[in-house]
């Protein structure tokens, strides 16, 4: 008897092609155990009209899967699941005894529990997704991605895929970086004051590490980038929050007795203000005097679609006491998780010898592909794409949130993704965020960028990277809507 075939159906948002994911949906059948050995397959006239795909799709998908040993063929018979096919395996997991251990005195430190943000799975499914940092799928050049991921598979790229750099690193992807990348920011580096890390959250981490100890003050913004915050928690400093105003850190509020700060000139996260020349240079004027470090993450200056960028805190710097922090994951995709910090030769020695500790190298592929994309001119086509649908949806933005009253708390002045918002005192916007997600509405609460016990609660961010323009007004309007209701 041949199996039903009402239990084949296609995903609405499949991967690939037809001939793949119906390939992909007997094989899992087989694998999972629903399709037994000596079963028989559906006609592929039958399976073809029952799918809605044509015949010849269907005898591709069933050939590859007899060539690969999933079934066998009887003649005029039909197809079946051959005796050769993988059998799921048995398995009964041994009866757990009771833990006995004691956690409480187990773990010497405890990660978990931060005041952290954290974004629901099936944000896509969102009709108004005002989530930041986040890839929109339609803006993301796929096909020649997947040209750059299929070249560093090639012969002639065999030694990226499959060699142990230890602790160095792709130097194609070294040499565009210091070659295109860092003189737009007007910075000049050579390849030894240059290292790859698994985006910018590693390359803080791995300053912070290098940079403090116990007794040493850590000056962040105040609010900042919450897992900043949180990994400097771990590193037995002391942390000094310095509120920020319109024009990002006051340099003059730094304290005396700080050696390393942290902060986001370009824009600030998550108020979005930028740092003015002057302050920027009242601040490298400051940091001398105290002989502190700065360690500046520049993430989003690509994103200066309303005018030119500002120059980067490291190139201007002439004492050597500014690390750059720089990351592809925002301009690209998340998932990347492909950055590179930028220092004095001492320093990135040190950051090097850390890193191969704890994760060698970023891998090999990911960073020959990202080689590819960037030296073809792939990147600066995909920023320019990004750059004119992000000036849009602002556009759109700030027409929405003017209609319906809403209170800006800050916004770039030369671009950005995203918006920072205050609603009124007596609003929590984390029960907000609550009542939105029940009419497909997604925004980021704002507690959690600020330092201290009890951090305002009144204030979120509205990210516009993965909203389409037609619906940021509908979206605004629940939002301004809820505000009132609360």
């Amino acid at each position: 008897m041949a199996i039903s075939v009402d239990t084949f159906f296609l995903e609405l948002n499949g991967q690939g092609t037809l001939q793949a994911q119906i390939q992909q949906m007997i094989a899992e059948g087989i694998l999972s155990g629903r399709f037994h050995i000596g079963e028989k397959l559906p006609s592929s006239r039958k399976l073809a009209t029952h799918l809605g795909v044509s015949r010849i799709t269907v005898t591709l998908a069933y050939t590859e899967l007899l060539a690969n040993d999933y079934l066998t063929a009887k003649g005029r018979s039909g197809y079946y699941v051959s005796e050769n096919a993988p059998v799921p395996p048995k398995y009964t997991p041994v009866p757990r005894s009771e833990e006995t251990v004691d956690w409480d005195n187990a773990l010497a430190r405890r990660f978990s529990g931060g005041n952290v943000l954290t974004k629901p799975q099936d944000w896509r499914n969102y009709k108004y997704p005002f989530i930041y940092g986040q890839a929109d799928r339609t803006l993301f050049d796929h096909a020649n991605w997947r040209l750059c991921a299929v070249r560093a598979l090639g012969h002639k790229d065999f030694e990226s895929l499959t060699t142990d750099y230890a602790d160095q690193d792709d130097p194609l992807l070294v040499e565009f970086i210091a070659r295109h990348t860092l003189p737009r920011r007007g910075i000049t580096a050579r390849p030894e004051e240059i290292l790859i890390t698994l985006g910018a959250q590693n390359a803080l981490w791995l300053a912070s590490r290098i940079l403090l100890k116990k007794g040493r003050t850590a000056a962040i913004e105040d609010p900042c980038y919450y897992a900043l915050r949180e990994l400097l928690s771990h590193s037995d400093c002391t942390m000094a929050p310095i509120r920020v105003d319109g024009d990002g850190l006051p340099p003059e509020a730094l304290p005396d007795d700080t050696d390393v700060i942290f902060t986001t000139p370009s824009h600030q996260s998550p108020t979005t203000a930028t740092m003015p020349v002057s302050r920027r240079t009242a601040l490298l004027e400051r940091a001398s005097e105290l002989n502190a470090m700065i360690v500046e993450d520049d993430y989003e200056f690509e994103m200066a679609y309303l005018g030119a960028p500002s120059p980067a805190l490291k190139s201007m710097d002439r004492d050597g006491r500014v690390v750059y922090v720089g990351s592809f994951s925002k301009s690209l995709f998340p998932g990347l998780r492909l950055g590179y910090m930028v220092g004095s030769e001492t320093f990135i020695r040190e950051a090097r010898a850390l890193r191969s500790l704890v994760l060698r190298h970023p891998p090999g592929h990911v960073q020959r592909t990202a080689a590819y994309f960037l030296s073809l001119g792939h990147y600066d086509a995909q920023i320019r794409r990004m750059s004119n649908a992000l000036a849009q949806r602002r556009e759109a933005l700030d027409k929405a949130v003017q209609t319906h009253a809403l209170q800006v708390a800050g916004r770039g002045v030369l671009g950005g993704s995203s918006i920072w918002m205050q609603a009124p005192a007596h609003v929590d916007t984390a029960q907000l965020a609550v009542t939105l997600q029940a009419q497909g509405v997604h925004i980021e609460p704002g507690a959690p960028f600020f330092s201290g016990p009890k951090p305002p609660r009144n204030f979120y961010r509205l990210g516009y990277s993965s909203i389409t323009p037609d619906r940021i007004e509908a979206g605004v309007k629940l939002i301004a809507d809820a505000i009132r209701a609360s």
